[in-house]
């Protein structure tokens, strides 16, 4: 199984600074309800799951999330929803064993019929750093899609559907309408950026927008327009 993670490796063991120094959120007004996550306590479990996985080593925060970039985890699509935990563990074991991260890289994972996990530990409802885009995991969150959405490839409405919902609640915490475009800072030159470079990058963007890949698929990433339009209406915009 490939998995929709090449060139982020270096910036796991990146630590931020503001570690332990998480600034509350405050109310806002375009905030949008939270969807229902399953917690990361239901897949780090058993079998695959090596002990990174079942205890991770303490998380880094920012102090809010700007922005959301989707992946794909480039898998089998004709997967059992039932058995979605199984495949987040063989997705973990493979970045925490192989790759020998310290946790999952993405902050949450959507299964084809809409349900949502929770992936890098340290609180779903908290600006957890994670390393899903090399170059831009501060600041931001990673939702992957578990399966392969290239061209040509249907995208489960339900999915997309879900990850409308997690876009405008986790967004909305920090008062980001999902159309607009914020500006973030490299962190690595290995990315489509400089380090040190402030880019202008959509709110909701593919993996591809900040680094050298295809994910999230060109069957995903071309429905990122509607998926933004979907978000701004649960976040209560016209």
């Amino acid at each position: 199984m490939v998995l929709c993670v090449t060139g982020i490796e270096d910036e796991v063991s990146v630590r931020s600074a503001r570690s332990g120094a998480v600034a509350r959120q405050k109310t806002v007004t375009h905030a949008a309800s939270r969807p229902h996550i399953v917690p990361r306590s239901v897949w780090a479990v058993d079998g695959e799951a090596n002990t990174a996985a079942r205890t991770p080593p303490p998380p880094d925060y920012d102090d809010k999330v700007l922005a959301v970039f989707v992946h794909h985890t480039d898998s089998p699509n004709d997967y059992d929803c039932a058995d979605a935990p199984r495949i987040i563990r063989y997705l973990a074991a493979g970045q925490t064993g192989a790759r020998d991260w310290d946790d999952i890289g993405y902050n949450f994972l959507v299964d084809r019929c809409g349900t949502i996990y929770e992936g890098r530990a340290g609180g779903v409802d908290r600006p957890v750093t994670g390393a899903h885009t090399l170059g831009f995991n501060h600041r931001t969150a990673g939702i992957a899609a578990l399966g392969t959405f290239t061209a040509g490839v249907t995208v489960p409405r339900a999915m997309t559907d879900a990850i409308a919902a997690l876009v405008a609640w986790k967004l909305g915490l920090a008062g980001i309408d999902p159309r607009s475009t914020v500006r973030l800072t490299s962190s690595n030159s290995a990315s489509r950026y400089t380090a040190g470079t402030t880019a202008t990058l959509p709110a909701l963007a593919g993996h591809g927008a900040a680094y050298m890949t295809t994910c999230p698929g060109a069957a995903l990433r071309a429905l990122l327009p509607e998926i933004r339009r979907r978000a701004a209406r649960l976040q209560g915009r016209t």
